[in-house]
Order: structure tokens, then C-alpha cells, then sequence
């Protein structure tokens, strides 16, 4: 259906032009040719994998014409070994959301993909609609604030918020952000600057209710999660692990963090629905694996003066040595039961705190009311990446994919294969070679860039980009980026960006706080 009987007079057009253009063509002739009817998705790319129910029934579809050959070999590839040797998570089958799969929205999303087929698209631009989609409790608070909302997994995530403007003329010179060129301006604001200085030197609040909630339970529920992950899970009700899922190949399919909120019940923080696919397919049927995501929110407690905002609120003890860094456990804040794990993504003093939905905004506003007299902003995603960029930490799918092993990502600290056998341990080897996880800040201070452009090295392209942002606690954009393994600190290659080559030099991580004093105090 999506071929076409070719009509030669809607090409000819193009012929004649494609001729002037290259006058080499102009001796061809058209041995074949159909018309294609472009087949699109939710967001634009192939749909291809395994069915989870029906076992060897293979999907493959939306394939252009050019993508056709790659995705062929792939497919080959899943079929006959289990895994290709080309990252598919962008065109994964179970990669979808619940909402992307209604069929109005559907509908609406695949022709705005229609529409800006050959567009040049922002990174960051978002969908126009169906907008808002899903919103967290604390939605009403974030537009009171003036919060800039990007779409990610069909969330409203505030980016900034216009509220902290009024603190630009506090912000300290060498806080303050060089004025951007004008693509890398959009959706960016300088108030991501004033939230930076603020999780940095005082508190800040973090809507992370969209990150992915897993909850594994059952008799089964450890066994399953020893075998998906790298790190020891069998540890005391209470303990928080950070681990990876591999392939078998040993490529990291994904990063998890997992709290021991019971003797058989973990509470697992994943990347999105391919964890909770992965996790299904292997699950038995001692063990459940349920989203809830939804029924709950997130709130990030985070900076120097955490503690001065929670410790009043709870009759808990949650001193360093009462509730220790990687450690969760159940207090009670404002009359609300809260999941309070000892984690920092931005590499600060402070918690995730997790309760039900319904109790989330009560949580939001007693937490606001408190932070007052220590000067709590609350902050967007755009500080957040830049925070979490200056400790070095990864995002999965941007800066390591199947594609890299955990040696090559700088991820070997979360493995720890004398606990027996998990997917992909036989796999792994400390010198597998290849490029490796590299550290880069640019020279001058008024450069910027965004992710995926060209490195170069004595002029020859060797590596790219993978997650960027402009450092507000260094004063230089940090970039991490794949590159030739023995590289050192001080070496020195470009970035380039548009038509121009960046100075960029090869750093020891993390930037910030490398002996982790500001977070385990």
C-alpha cells in the first residue's frame, strides 16, 4: 500500500532541476521508479523489533527507501544473534509511551512529522501539540512561577522559571552566562544561570516526576533484577545501588538506579518503557514488574542548605550518619508519607523524595514554605544538565548506548561481576579498546554547543560529541564526547560547530568536587 503507480509529470520537475544542478545526470534515464507514500510515527523513526507476546514475529516498518539496506541488516542481526551491532533504541518496537499510542495523537503527531519532514529542527524544539499532555501535581505551582515548559515523554518539564529573573542582578560576575549566538539561544534563558548558583550555594527544588518509575516485586524480584544488572543487589532493605543493564555483547542497554524498599520489593528508576520491555521478557511468574510513575511524584532536594530545609519538617534522622549517602527509607514530612532516598544528580547534599500523588502537592508546598528563609528556587532542566554534565555524570541513550561497554563509558565502578552471573558479564573485558568517554571543556568562554557535532584531532574528525552544556560553576561549556582512547588531560583538539572549528581541551572528571565532599557530608 505504501507503492505507488509513478506518475512521470510530478517528476519532471524535479528532473530538470536535479539535471541543472548536476549536468552529469543528464544522460540517465529512470530504470525504475514508484510513488512512495512516506509512512510515519510518533516521533518520526522506524518501527522495528520483536513482539513481546507472539515470539518470532518481527516487525519492520515506516522504513524509508534510504534507511532501507541499514535496517535490513540490522533486523538480519536481532534475528540470527540477539542484537545489532548499530544502536536501535530510536526505532525500538516498545519504545512508545502509553499517550504517544492513542490514536488522535497519533494522528496529530505523524502529520506535524509530515509537515517538518526536512525541516531544520532544534534539538529542543517541542511538539505543538497535544500539549499539555501529562503534567505533574505540582503543574499549577510551576505556572505560578513562570515556569518555560519543554515536552519530554509527553511531561511538561519546566526548563527555567521567569520568577527567578528578578535574582539576575544578585547573580555574581563569575556566575553569569556569555551572551549566546542566536541558535543556541533558543529555548535557553540566563535564569538557568541563577538556579545553577542557587542548587550550588543554597537549595533548590527539582520536579523529577517524569523519570521512570519501576516497581519489581515478588519472591522472584531479586533474583530477576541480579540478573539484569551489573552491581550487587543483595543488600539490606534500605540500600540504593546504581547499576547497568548490558547485552549480551556486554553493551550498556541502560542505567538503573535500585532502592531495597522491602525483602522483596525494589523500587527501580529507569530510562523509559525499553527497561520496563527488558524486564518484562525476562521476568518469570514469581515476579511483577509495574509502572508507577503516574501514581506518584518526584521532588529534588538538593544544595548546601538541604538538610537546614528538611531536618525541621520530620522527626527522622536524617544526619549524615543517620541516613547515609545510597541509603533510603520511609520518613514522614508535613503529614505525608515520603520515600526519601540519599541521592544527588546534580552533585549536591540532598534527596529524592518520592509520595503518592495525591499527597505530592502538600509535599511541594511545605517544602517551599520551609526553604524560604535559606533562599529555595525552584529549577528546570536546563541547570540540571549542566549541573549533572560538571560531576561527570552520564545520561543513557545520549552518552553511552549498546554501541559501549561500561570500561568505555567510564562506567566500570558499577560493575561488579564476582556476584555470579548476569547478561553479558562473559562478555565484558577491561581493554576491549576502541574510543572511550572524554571529558572536554572549550577554551573561550563565549563558545557553546549542543551535542553531536564533529571532534577533530591535527584536523582529522575522530570522534563527536554527545551531551554539551555551558558549566555556570566553571565558567566554560562542558562537553563529553567519544574519543580514540589515550588521550590525556591538557591535550587539545576542535569541536566543530556550524562552519567553525572551537579550541577545546581534553580534561580530568569530574569537574567538580572530585573527592564527593559536598554530597557525603
Amino acid at each position: 500500500p505504501s507503492s505507488m503507480p509513478f506518475t512521470e509529470a510530478d517528476f519532471a520537475d524535479a528532473w530538470q532541476r536535479s539535471t541543472e544542478l548536476i549536468p552529469t545526470l543528464g544522460g540517465a534515464k529512470v530504470g525504475h521508479a514508484f510513488n512512495g507514500i512516506f509512512s510515519f510515527t510518533p516521533d518520526g523513526a522506524p518501527i522495528v523489533g520483536e513482539s513481546r507476546d507472539v515470539q518470532g514475529l518481527w516487525v519492520s516498518e515506516a522504513i524509508w527507501v534510504t534507511h532501507s539496506a541499514g535496517v535490513a541488516k540490522s533486523l538480519a542481526e536481532q534475528m540470527i544473534t540477539g542484537h545489532s551491532e548499530i544502536d536501535m533504541h530510536e526505532c525500538d518496537l516498545y519504545r512508545f509511551e502509553k499517550t504517544d499510542l492513542v490514536p488522535s495523537n497519533v494522528a496529530r503527531t505523524s502529520a506535524q512529522n509530515f509537515v517538518e519532514v526536512y525541516d531544520i529542527i532544534h534539538p529542543l524544539q517541542p511538539k505543538v501539540e497535544p500539549r499539555p499532555l501529562r503534567v505533574s501535581p505540582f503543574y499549577g505551582r510551576q505556572q505560578e512561577l513562570g515556569a518555560m515548559l519543554l515536552d519530554g515523554a509527553g511531561w511538561e518539564r519546566p526548563h527555567w522559571y521567569e520568577s527567578n529573573s528578578v535574582l539576575l542582578e544578585q547573580l555574581p560576575e563569575q556566575w553569569q552566562a556569555p551572551k549566546r549566538e542566536p541558535w543556541s539561544a533558543q529555548f535557553w534563558s540566563p535564569v538557568s544561570a541563577v538556579e545553577a548558583w542557587r542548587t550550588r550555594e543554597a537549595v533548590a527544588m527539582y520536579d523529577m516526576t517524569p523519570l521512570r518509575r519501576l516497581e519489581v516485586g515478588g519472591p522472584g524480584a531479586l533474583a530477576l533484577l541480579q540478573k539484569l544488572t551489573t552491581n550487587q543487589l543483595d543488600k539490606k532493605v534500605g540500600s540504593v545501588t546504581y547499576a547497568l543493564m548490558l547485552d549480551a555483547t556486554g553493551g550498556v542497554r541502560s542505567d538503573v538506579t535500585v532502592a531495597r524498599v522491602a525483602e522483596d520489593r525494589f523500587q527501580v528508576g529507569v530510562n523509559g518503557p525499553l527497561d520496563e520491555d527488558w524486564m518484562l521478557r525476562h521476568a518469570d511468574s514469581d515476579v511483577y514488574v509495574r509502572d508507577i510513575t503516574g501514581a506518584t511524584a518526584c521532588i529534588g532536594l538538593w544544595g548546601p542548605l538541604a538538610r537546614e530545609v528538611l531536618a525541621p519538617l520530620t522527626s527522622a534522622d536524617i544526619s549524615h550518619t543517620g541516613l547515609k549517602y545510597f541509603n533510603g527509607r520511609t520518613i514522614h514530612v508535613g503529614g505525608v508519607d515520603v520515600l526519601a532516598l540519599r541521592l544527588s544528580y546534580v552533585g549536591e547534599l540532598g534527596w529524592e523524595l518520592y509520595t503518592d500523588a495525591d499527597t505530592a502537592l502538600r509535599l511541594w508546598d511545605t517544602l517551599w514554605e520551609a526553604g524560604q528563609a535559606h533562599g529555595v528556587v525552584a529549577a528546570g532542566r536546563s541547570a540540571f544538565n549542566s549541573l549533572r554534565l560538571e560531576k561527570g555524570y552520564r545520561s543513557w541513550g545520549t552518552d553511552m548506548t549498546t554501541e559501549h561497554d561500561p570500561y568505555q563509558a567510564g562506567l566500570g565502578f558499577a560493575v561488579r561481576k564476582a556476584k555470579g552471573n548476569f547478561i553479558g558479564a562473559s562478555a565484558l573485558q577491561e581493554e576491549r579498546g576502541g574510543p572511550v568517554l572524554t571529558c572536554l571543556t572549550l577554551d573561550d568562554p563565549s563558545h557553546v554547543v549542543m551535542g553531536k557535532e564533529p571532534v577533530l584531532i591535527d584536523g582529522t574528525v575522530a570522534g563527536y560529541v554527545t551531551s554539551a552544556a555551558y558549566g555556570y560553576t566553571i565558567g566554560k561549556t562542558v562537553a563529553y564526547a567519544w574519543l580514540p582512547a589515550g588521550l590525556q588531560p591538557g591535550d587539545h583538539v576542535a569541536v566543530q560547530y556550524f562552519r567553525d572549528l572551537l579550541p577545546a581541551t581534553v580534561m580530568a572528571e569530574p569537574l567538580v568536587d572530585p573527592d564527593m565532599n559536598k554530597i557525603r557530608c
